[in-house]
């Protein structure tokens, strides 16, 4: 089997270059470089050229707060790629795993959110990322939609490295405590990816949207104070409240996923976040973040 990733050289795709996939099936992975997501011709062009059998979309504009400045561009790869990718891969007869975000919720929801739970997002990275997620339905039969939260990993901008860098900068961090979510390994993530690829081989699909994240509940500033503990940093984690912290895009209060979809269907169960912590800060410490992926 012949899998196409986009996204190669970001936090998911960089570990979906160093996964373990199964037997029989061979990668290509995009950068940027590889192909511009933001023509969407070039994405359709790409994928019919290639002719996968799956097509893995791990590229998104991310940039949560930048985005409310740059709607049109967040659009145009947060919608309109993936759009270009679900069509391509109707007329090539490949199926999509497409990535997605808790973001696309407005989280007023008590307990965990469930697939089929109404999306109301907050910021325009949300928006942009549920618009993506209908272009793809409404493009494609044969597609996976995996929304994930709070991605960290030993690589990329995220909430790990910025405190990381924030601690040996700073005597104090003041942290936001009133946002529940689910960290999320991009190496947990990617693992996942490659196991629902070894069970399409196989001729066990179901389509559709499911939720993958980690298995325990935190708070963006408990989170921090586990980021410190097991960096050895002595350094004060104050919490505050969203209010206090003001931001150009609102949050989601509650990111909790519901996972239990994924895990009926495909056997994935949630990791542990504090154990893929432990071995990204230790993957920081000892340089190895810094090497490259190998991207087309």
């Amino acid at each position: 089997m012949r899998v196409l990733v986009f996204g190669g050289n970001g936090q998911v795709g960089r570990e979906l270059a160093r996964a373990s996939w199964p037997a029989g099936c061979a990668t290509v992975l995009l950068d940027r470089a590889g192909c511009d997501l933001q023509d969407a011709d070039s994405v359709e062009r790409t994928v019919l050229r290639l002719r996968p059998d799956v097509v893995v979309n791990a590229a998104a504009y991310t940039a949560v707060d930048r985005a409310e400045g740059e709607p049109e561009l967040a659009l145009i790869v947060n919608r309109d790629a993936p759009a270009a990718m679900a069509s391509a891969c109707d007329r090539a007869g490949a199926s999509l795993i497409h990535l997605s975000t808790d973001y696309v919720f407005d989280g007023l929801k008590i307990a965990g959110y469930v697939e089929d739970d109404p999306i109301a997002p907050l910021s325009v990275y949300g928006r942009t990322k549920a618009e993506g997620e209908v272009a793809v339905r409404e493009r494609l039969r044969r597609h996976l939609i995996i929304r994930t939260s709070w991605v960290f990993a030993a690589h990329g901008t995220n909430f790990v490295r910025t405190i990381l860098r924030l601690a040996r900068e700073r005597s104090e961090l003041q942290i936001v405590c009133d946002q529940r979510g689910a960290p999320t390994a991009a190496r947990d993530i990617a693992r996942s990816v490659a196991s629902i690829v070894g069970s399409l081989m196989q001729g066990r699909a179901e389509w559709g949207t499911f939720h993958f994240s980690s298995g325990e509940a935190t708070t963006w500033h408990d989170f921090a104070l586990a980021i410190v503990d097991f960096s050895g940093k002595p350094i004060q984690v104050v919490p505050i409240t969203t209010e206090k912290y003001r931001t150009a895009a609102r949050r989601p209060p509650n990111s909790l996923l519901d996972c239990g979809r994924i895990d009926r269907h495909y056997g994935i169960r949630q990791p542990s976040w504090r154990l893929a912590l432990s071995n990204v800060i230790a993957e920081i410490e000892n340089g190895a973040a810094d090497k490259g992926s190998n991207c087309a």
